[in-house]
C-alpha cells in the first residue's frame, strides 16, 4: 500500500506530505484547490511526463516521493525480477526535476523513468479523470480481458511473441527470396567474381604489414646505406675509430695489470666492451648486406602491395575483413547455386512456424474464452450493484486464423444492453459518460480481485452520476476498500461520507503567493466538509444534520 506522498515545489504546492491509511482514503476540496495536482504528482513520481512549467516559479527544483509498504511474496518476486530489492519492506520512489533535467531513484538508486513505470505496474493502479473514455476504444477491450486472465495467459503471450518474431523474420526472408528470383543469375555471377578475385590473391595473415615494411626499407635503402657507412667508418676504420681507440687503450691497460693485479677488473670490462663493439660491427655489416636487393624484388613487392590495397579498397580495410567477405560470398554462392532448394527450405520453415503459431494462438483463445465467461458474469453482478438493474454484458470474441498478430488471432469487443428490451450493442456506441464511469468502476472492482496491486486511485470517477447511483458507487468503492487501499478524489458527499480517512485540499493566498495544503479531518471536520459539499457556501443546521446522517449511514463513525 501507499504509505506516504511527499510533494515539494510542484505547481501550487510548496511542501506537502500526506500519510495514507488502509481502506478508503478520500480527498475533497473546492474546485481549483489543487486536487488534480496531487494525482498529477503521483503520476509524475511514477515516471509520467510532466509540463515544463511544473516547478514553482519561486523555486529551482521540484520533488515528489512515494513510499510503498510491500508484504506479499508475489509482488516482492516481481520487483526482484526488475532488480528492485526492498529496504525495511518498503519501496521508495523519488523523482526530482531541476534545470530541466529529471532524476529518478528507487530506494536511493538512480534508474530510468521507464523502470519507474514498470515498478508502478506492480504497486498501484491509477484511474484518471477521463480513463473511462478508454472503453470507447475497442483495442482496449482485449487488454482489459487479458489483465483478468492472469499469468497463465501472460506465459502463452510471451511464447507467442518470440515465435511471432521468428516467423516474421523467416517469412520476410522468404518473400524477399521470391522477389529476387529474377536477379539470381546476376547476383551469382557477381559473387563468383568477388570470391574468385579474393581467392586468387591467396592472402595470409600479416602479409600486408610485412610487405609494407619491406617496401619502406627498399625505398629508403640508399639513405640507410649512407648512414651505415658513416657509422662503420666511425666504429672500425682509421686510427681514430672506436675499435682502434679501444685496442690502444687495452694495450696500455695491460701494462697496468702487469704492475698491479687490482687493475684487472678494469681491463676485463674494457675487453668485454671490445667484444660487444665487434659484435655490433658484424651485425651492422650483415644488415648492410641485406639492404642489397634486385629491381625484380622491388617490383614484385610493389605489385603484391598493389593487389592487396586494391582488394582493401573493394572488400575491406584489413585482410581479416577481406577474408570475411570471401566467406560471406562463398555462403551466398552455395545458396544461389541451388536457389530453388533455398526457397523451398524457407517456405517449409515458414509453414512449420505458422503451424506452431496457430497452436499457441489456439491455447490463448481457449484461455480468453474461458476467462471471458467468468468475467462477464462478474461484471453483470457488479453492474447490478451500480444501478444497472437489468444490464446484460457480453464479451464477444471472434477468431481469424488469417490474421495472426503478436497477441494472437482474437478480436475482443464488449457488448452491453443497459435497458430492458434493448438488444446488446457494442459498448462503444451505447454508453453515456456517466454509464462509462460506472462500467469502468465495475471492471476495476472485478479486476482488483485477481491482481495483487495493493493501491487503487480513483480521480473523480463520480463524473456524470448523482442520487441513488452515487450512493451505489460509494458502496462499491467501500467494498473494494475492504481488500485494497483506495485513494479517491471526489465531488460527491455520498462517496466522501464513506471515508476511513478524509483529507481536505485547500488553497491559501497571502497576497504574494498562492499555495495548496492538505490536512486530515477529524470526524466533526469531516461532517462540516460534507455539509459544504452538499450546500456550498450557505451551511444551515439542516444541512449539517443531513451531513451527519450521511456519515452515520455510511457506518464510518469512530471515536
Amino acid at each position: 500500500m501507499l504509505q506516504s506522498l511527499h510533494v515539494k515545489n510542484i505547481a501550487l504546492i510548496d511542501d506537502v506530505e500526506i500519510e495514507f491509511t488502509d481502506g478508503l482514503n478520500i480527498l475533497t476540496g473546492e474546485t481549483g484547490a489543487g486536487k488534480s495536482i496531487i494525482i498529477d504528482s503521483v503520476n509524475f513520481a511514477l515516471g509520467a511526463r510532466m509540463p515544463k512549467d511544473i516547478v514553482r516559479s519561486d523555486s529551482d527544483y521540484a520533488l515528489c516521493e512515494l513510499v510503498f509498504a510491500v508484504d506479499d511474496d508475489e509482488t516482492i518476486g516481481k520487483l526482484g525480477e526488475l532488480d528492485i530489492m526492498l529496504t525495511d519492506d518498503q519501496v521508495i520512489l523519488q523523482r526530482r526535476i531541476a534545470g530541466g533535467k529529471t532524476t529518478c531513484k528507487v530506494n536511493g538508486e538512480t534508474v530510468p523513468a521507464s523502470v519507474m513505470r514498470r515498478i508502478s505496474e506492480h504497486l498501484i493502479d491509477i484511474h484518471g479523470q477521463h480513463e473511462h473514455q478508454s472503453l470507447l476504444y475497442r483495442s482496449n477491450h482485449k487488454l482489459l480481458l487479458d489483465s483478468f486472465c492472469g499469468d497463465g495467459l501472460n506465459s502463452e503471450l510471451c511464447k507467442l511473441s518470440e515465435l511471432y518474431d521468428s516467423y516474421k523474420a523467416v517469412k520476410d526472408e522468404y518473400e524477399h527470396a521470391l522477389q529476387s528470383r529474377d536477379s539470381v543469375a546476376g547476383e551469382l555471377d557477381y559473387s563468383r567474381f568477388v570470391a574468385a578475385e579474393i581467392e586468387a590473391a591467396a592472402l595470409h595473415d600479416g602479409e600486408d604489414e610485412e610487405l609494407e615494411s619491406d617496401y619502406s626499407r627498399m625505398n629508403n635503402s640508399r639513405r640507410i646505406a649512407e648512414t651505415l657507412s658513416q657509422v662503420m667508418l666511425a666504429l672500425s676504420t682509421g686510427d681514430e675509430s672506436a675499435s682502434s681507440m679501444i685496442s690502444y687503450a687495452l694495450s696500455h691497460l695491460r701494462q697496468a695489470v702487469d704492475l698491479d693485479d687490482g687493475a684487472r677488473a678494469l681491463f676485463d670490462q674494457l675487453t668485454a666492451a671490445e667484444d660487444v663493439l665487434a659484435d655490433c660491427i658484424r651485425s651492422m655489416s650483415a644488415y648492410e648486406e641485406s639492404l642489397e636487393f634486385s629491381p625484380e624484388d622491388y617490383e614484385r613487392t610493389k605489385e603484391r602491395l598493389d593487389v592487396i590495397n586494391n582488394l582493401k579498397m573493394k572488400y575491406g580495410q584489413t585482410i581479416d575483413s577481406i577474408n570475411e567477405r570471401l566467406a560471406a560470398e562463398s555462403e551466398k554462392i552455395a545458396r544461389l547455386t541451388d536457389y530453388e532448394t533455398y526457397i523451398s527450405d524457407l517456405e517449409q520453415r515458414s509453414r512449420e512456424l505458422h503451424d506452431k503459431l496457430l497452436e499457441v494462438c489456439e491455447r490463448i483463445s481457449h484461455i480468453r474464452r474461458k476467462e471471458a465467461a467468468i468475467l462477464q458474469e462478474e461484471i453483470v453482478a457488479a453492474l447490478n450493484n451500480l444501478n444497472f438493474l437489468d444490464a446484460r454484458f457480453e464479451i464477444a470474441i471472434t477468431s481469424d486464423k488469417e490474421k495472426i498478430a503478436r497477441d494472437g488471432y482474437d478480436d475482443v469487443e464488449f457488448m452491453i444492453s443497459t435497458n430492458p428490451g434493448e438488444e446488446q450493442k457494442p459498448l462503444t456506441s451505447v454508453a453515456s459518460g456517466g454509464e462509462l464511469s460506472r462500467i469502468m468502476l465495475a471492471l476495476k472492482s472485478v479486476l482488483a480481485k485477481r491482481d495483487n496491486i495493493g493501491t487503487l486511485i480513483f480521480d473523480e470517477i463520480d463524473t456524470g452520476i448523482s442520487g441513488r447511483t452515487a450512493q451505489l458507487v460509494a458502496d462499491r468503492m467501500s467494498d473494494i476498500a475492504a481488500s485494497h487501499q483506495v485513494i479517491a478524489v471526489t465531488h460527491l458527499p455520498q462517496i466522501a461520507s464513506h471515508a476511513d480517512t478524509h483529507f481536505v485540499i485547500e488553497k491559501e493566498a497571502d497576497g504574494m503567493h498562492t499555495t495548496t495544503s492538505v490536512r486530515v479531518l477529524s470526524y466533526d471536520e469531516s461532517v462540516a466538509e460534507l455539509a459544504r459539499m452538499l450546500a456550498g457556501s450557505e451551511i444551515t443546521d439542516a444541512v449539517m444534520d443531513n451531513a451527519a446522517e450521511l456519515k452515520r449511514n455510511a457506518g464510518r463513525y469512530t471515536d
